[in-house]
């Protein structure tokens, strides 16, 4: 349905995020089938990228059914590979690409308030953080308002402990769910704002590899399974729906989900768990998905089947008079479901018809409340269609713009401009709504019910094009967006976000205390209205001591200022939290701005508490100087700078054997091997400098798809095995290992405060060369001794180790900084222990 707007989606950069589309005639074509379609189908499963893009991409363009995703989580546990940022800001970034990956395929996109809590064995495991009432009524209450005939579930509900926890826990509540939204005493609360609702049918999405191989699913019966060729060719496009599915999938970058499109014929599966089984393989089959699917819509019916028959590509506005007289008539139907979803589209599709292009745009890209901004109105008719403005409504405010007599007439292809000066009044924050109040580890606290789901925060500021198209009035509503004229990107659209009055915040989330020394802290205090003056205090722990508050004067809006505060730790090991605050006259502030920048999503701005950890250690390092070679992007190398080591990051072209001299030890970022195709031909030097004396660290690559002959200086076969639980007990295999004493002595206690898991991709065959230092594991299974490895190696040492460090230090865990710091100081028993 938009595969114009697919293709542009996946090349675009951030500054095209927020550009209005402008469907063509084929595009426009496309979207009227979809006007004349009404049947709807769920798809479920637990994660941003678990998605089978070709499957919802079918569904919404072969088929032109409504299509959502429903992904329990927004992948706020995983990795990333493109930046630094984890767990929240991770979860912003990836439900971003979700609605990317919609804009590609046609679909639509919900949540539930369920966190990424990162990988877990089972569903037992995963509903230990879940709260499973609260994430089935989110299921639930996705099914009652998407109002789904068919659901698709992406995993199988019933091998639990096959697959990721959360991926079985995803079947299982919507299997649950598909007999439960019915009741009416199931969450009765969700019916003041929404009605029960029945599906028709429910399927499992299997293939080979849910039986264990291709041999295994060729031989197995397929009598309850309906088959379905999803590589449909779109003529008009040039294009094949696998490789819409492709371009869709592409946008999971922060996964590393980049996909090659294909072509031919691609079969699907589905396993029919509930509902009447389709002999004709139609997945709608008995569901009237016609017009006539609602009382009085039989006329609308046939005057849209109409247009559809008679649509002149080079001229979409003579569909105008049949369209207008079906909106007329969608307009009082009963049905207030069909009835909002229809008018929602065929508004769309008569806007686009008309060649109408309107636009609310703000001066400035944020604004506080009872702020006096500028807006530019513009709309141009590019039809030969009569079309009338008579006003503007700007939303939240309800202020009407009266259009002058002369001007309401949009005469073809004359544009109409407007500017207004407008106050944005008591205006609520556009933050992500899912993180303005605290949560749990594996649950989002949501208290608006018509919150939950959404994927984003709806935007409240809008302006209403009050038109009339013939003797038809027609609302139109837009956001309204910041737009600029950048020098070498030339038009840019971002959005327009209402925030506090200013950002308060310390950079660095975790600021360490190697020893007793006070350290100067900066608190960055950036001004988002002028004139702004106030006191800035940084409130510590109880044995914490900092330097008294500061006035702070900034007199234009958008400049920063840093406030230099000096903080003492206690002399003993100590841990509490930084609050950074600004006392403005009747408000304090202790939020802070962060603004998430990347070319292939829309800029986002978020407000967030402003808080840092400070932690006192009680430890001691040897050696100075760290080489540090990235992978996929972690923090680690921050994390030992404010320990007191020098931290190189390499470029991995200007590793050779005289640049790795002067390093005391050599760190491979995570997925190092995975993402750097040049290691393998820096390797050899690599092991050589170990071999001469130097200390190499590598840290976790995946298994899937891994070859790396000479990973280490001696064979090593990494697995999928890791342990989930940041809580299990670890055992020390040596307690006279040099690296669990010199120069920090290593106990349980250091294994304590880990957060989200001990570790992944452990090896787990090695050659005994490697001397394994610790062994853990998970609920009911066997020690797994492959978390830390340790070689000697010629004169130096090599340790390979799947401890999740890169989670570790920047949450700043104390032991994990004991534990990284003695594998940098192994083999230096000579040189003097620095506090």
């Amino acid at each position: 349905m938009r595969f114009l707007i697919a293709l542009l989606c996946c090349v675009t950069l951030q500054m095209q995020a927020q550009k209005p589309k402008k469907p063509s005639s084929s595009e426009i074509f496309e979207q009227i089938k979809g006007l004349n379609f009404l049947g709807t189908a769920l798809y479920v499963a637990a994660h941003p990228d678990d998605e089978n893009t070709a499957m919802i991409s079918y569904l919404a363009n072969t088929i032109h059914a409504r299509t959502g995703y429903l992904a329990l989580t927004r992948g706020d546990g995983g990795q990333n590979l493109i930046g630094p940022e984890i767990r929240e800001l991770l979860g912003v970034i990836r439900t971003q690409e979700l609605l990317a990956a919609r804009r590609t395929d046609g679909g639509e996109q919900r949540f539930t308030r369920a966190n990424d809590f990162g990988y877990s064995k089972n569903p037992e495991e995963t509903l230990a953080f879940w709260e499973r009432d609260q994430v089935l009524s989110d299921v639930v209450w996705a099914i009652r308002n998407f109002k789904p005939d068919v659901i698709i579930n992406r995993f199988d509900h019933r091998s639990p402990g096959t697959t990721h926890g959360h991926h079985t826990t995803s079947a299982m509540l919507s299997v649950q769910a598909f007999d439960l939204v019915n009741d009416v005493n199931t969450f009765p609360k969700q019916l003041e704002h929404t009605e029960t609702w029945q599906p028709k049918r429910l399927f499992f999405n299997t293939s080979y590899w849910f039986y264990g191989g291709q041999e295994a699913f060729d031989n197995a019966d397929k009598s309850n399974l309906v088959k379905v060729d999803v590589g449909s060719y779109y003529p008009a496009y040039g294009l094949s729906n696998t490789e819409i599915s492709a371009l869709s999938r592409s946008q999971h970058k922060s996964q590393g989900f980049g996909n090659t499109g294909s072509r031919g014929n691609q079969i699907e599966y589905l396993e029919l768990l509930k509902g009447e089984y389709p002999q004709n393989g139609n997945l709608f089959e008995g569901i009237d998905t016609s017009w006539n699917r609602v009382d009085g819509g039989a006329d609308i019916g046939e005057i849209l089947e109409a247009v559809e028959k008679n649509y002149d590509f080079k001229n979409p506005a003579a569909s105008l008079p049949q369209l207008l007289e079906a909106y007329e008539l969608i307009k009082n139907l009963k049905n207030a479901h069909w009835r909002d979803l229809k008018i929602t589209q065929i508004t769309s599709i008569i806007k686009a018809c008309a060649g109408l292009y309107l636009e609310a745009a703000s001066s400035q890209q944020t604004a506080v409340a009872n702020e006096t901004i500028a807006l530019n109105f513009e709309a141009i008719n590019r039809s030969d269609f009569p079309v009338n403005i008579e006003s503007i409504v700007l939303e939240p405010s309800g202020k009407k713009y009266e259009v002058a007599e002369p001007l309401r007439s949009l005469n073809f292809n004359k544009r109409y401009n407007m500017q207004q000066k407008i106050n944005t009044g008591s205006a609520n924050l556009t933050t992500a709504y899912w993180l303005k109040e605290e949560g749990s580890v594996g649950m989002y606290k949501v208290t608006d019910q018509k919150l939950i789901g959404l994927p984003e925060t709806p935007k409240t500021f809008k302006a209403v094009f009050q038109l009339k198209l013939g003797d038809v009035k027609i609302p139109i509503t837009t956001n309204v967006i910041y737009k600029y004229n950048d020098r070498v990107n030339g038009e840019v659209y971002e959005p327009f976000e209402i925030v506090p009055e200013a950002s308060v915040l310390v950079k660095d989330p975790v600021i360490i205390f190697a020893n007793a020394e006070p350290k100067i802290i900066t608190t960055e205090v950036t001004a988002y209205t002028s004139n702004l003056k106030g006191i800035v205090s940084l409130n510590v722990p109880y044995g914490w001591k900092v330097s008294a508050p500061q006035p702070v004067e900034i007199l234009q809006k958008g400049e920063t200022k840093n406030i230099a505060f000096t903080i003492t730790p206690p002399k003993n090991a100590s841990e509490g939290i930084l609050q950074p605050q600004l006392e403005l006259i009747g408000k304090t502030l202790n939020t802070k701005i962060t603004k998430i920048d990347y070319e292939h999503i829309p800029l986002q701005t978020l407000v967030l508490p402003s808080t840092n950890k400070l932690v006192r250690l009680d430890i001691a390092k040897r050696g100075d100087y760290i080489g540090y070679i990235a992978g996929a992007g972690d923090a680690i190398p921050k994390s030992l700078e404010q320990i007191g080591y020098q931290v190189a990051q390499l470029n991995i072209n200007d590793v050779t054997a005289e640049s790795l001299k002067q390093f005391d030890a050599v760190v491979m970022g995570i997925r190092a091997y995975n993402v750097l195709d040049e290691l393998k031909f820096k390797q050899p030097l690599l092991l050589d400098y170990v071999h001469n004396g130097g200390t190499m660290i590598v840290q976790y690559n995946t298994a899937r798809g891994f070859s790396f002959p000479n990973l280490g200086p001696y064979p090593l076969e990494l697995s999928s095995d890791r342990v989930t639980d940041e809580f299990a007990e670890v055992t020390i295999l040596d307690p006279t290992a040099e690296l669990l004493n010199v120069p920090n002595k290593i106990t349980a206690k250091d294994f304590e405060g880990w957060v989200q898991e001990r570790g992944l991709y452990f090896p787990k065959n090695w050659d005994e060369a490697y001397k394994p230092i610790i062994a853990m594991h998970d609920k009911d299974e066997d020690p797994n001794e492959g978390s830390l490895l340790v070689a000697k190696y010629g004169k130096g040492h090599y340790i390979y180790t799947g401890l999740s460090f890169f989670r570790e230090l920047p949450a700043g865990v104390s032991g994990a900084y004991r534990l990284f710091t003695n594998m940098l100081s192994i083999g230096k028993n000579d040189q003097k222990i620095k506090q």
